[in-house]
């Protein structure tokens, strides 16, 4: 009987802790949502104006070819950014999620430790609300390395 209660009580904390990533994400979302559409709009349409301008007779094709390349130029190296500062924001978060994988796993080998779930759950809360405190930090990061100004 005992067992049985230990289960539903991990389930109802793992569903708690899917829960609460599902908040980082839409978080994360949230937060570069302007920077998204910085690159989805600003970006992308000065590149299709600029390609647009390639295409012109008098020119062969690997003009034209190379002429749309440096066209696209702006917005890959934004969404290559872009990508690269959320890849290392989600390392950061699963390094810290992982240190608390880590002492639940010890804490489950010694003997008479209670709260054992509690302490995984406190542990990942405060690892997804310091990553959630970053976003604001990355955002401006990525707006200036953008020069996107305030009115964007």
């Amino acid at each position: 009987m005992n067992r049985h209660i230990g289960v539903a009580e991990e389930q109802i904390v793992t569903e708690r802790l899917r829960r609460k990533l599902n908040e980082v994400n839409s978080a994360a979302q949230s937060q570069l949502s302007a920077v998204q559409d910085h690159i989805n709009f600003t970006l992308q349409q000065a590149y299709f104006k600029c390609a647009y301008e390639c295409f012109d007779r008098r020119r062969k094709q690997d003009e034209i070819s190379n002429c749309v390349e440096h066209c696209s130029v702006p917005v890959l190296q934004a969404q290559n950014l872009v990508e690269g500062e959320m890849s290392k924001f989600q390392e950061r978060l699963q390094r810290s999620l992982l240190v608390c994988q880590d002492k639940y796993e010890s804490s489950k080998l010694q003997p008479g430790q209670s709260n054992v779930m509690n302490d995984l759950e406190s542990c990942v809360n405060l690892a997804i609300d310091d990553s959630i405190k970053t976003l604001p930090f990355l955002e401006e990061k990525l707006r200036t390395s953008l020069g996107m100004n305030d009115s964007t």
